[in-house]
C-alpha cells in the first residue's frame, strides 16, 4: 500500500471517529453532507451549462418537439432526484422514482437518437 493511499485511509478513519466520538458529530456531518451536495449540485450546472454553450445550435435543430422532450427529461430527472429522499421513504414511492428515472433516461437516448441521425 502506497503512502498516499494509507494517508487517506487514515484521514476516513479520522474523520469517522470525530464524527462518532465528539458530542454534535451528526450535526457536523449534516453540515459536511449539505456543503458536498451543494458543489455537486454546483458542478453539474456548470458542466449542463458548459454543454448546452456547446451543442445549443445542435439543440435547436432538433426542433421544437423533440426540444420539448430534452428539456421535459432533463427537468423530471433534476425534480426526481431532488425528491428522492421523500420518494425512498415508501415502496410505491420508489417505484415512482424508478419509473420516472427510467422514462427520463429513455426520453433522453430517443433524443440523443433523433440527434445522432441527423448529425
Amino acid at each position: 500500500m502506497s503512502t498516499e493511499v494509507a494517508r487517506n485511509v487514515a484521514i476516513v478513519v479520522a474523520l469517522a471517529l470525530v464524527v462518532w466520538l465528539v458530542p454534535g458529530g451528526g450535526e457536523g456531518a449534516a453540515l459536511v453532507e449539505q456543503i458536498l451536495s451543494a458543489i455537486f449540485i454546483v458542478m453539474i450546472v456548470l458542466i449542463l451549462s458548459r454543454l448546452y454553450r456547446q451543442f445549443r445550435g445542435e439543440i435547436f435543430a432538433l426542433g421544437d418537439t423533440w426540444r420539448f422532450a430534452l428539456y421535459a427529461a432533463v427537468g423530471v430527472s433534476v425534480v426526481t432526484v431532488a425528491a428522492s429522499r421523500r420518494l425512498f421513504e415508501t415502496a410505491p414511492g420508489a417505484l415512482i422514482w424508478v419509473a420516472l428515472i427510467a422514462g427520463a433516461s429513455y426520453t433522453l437516448y430517443l433524443v440523443w437518437q433523433r440527434y445522432r441521425s441527423y448529425a
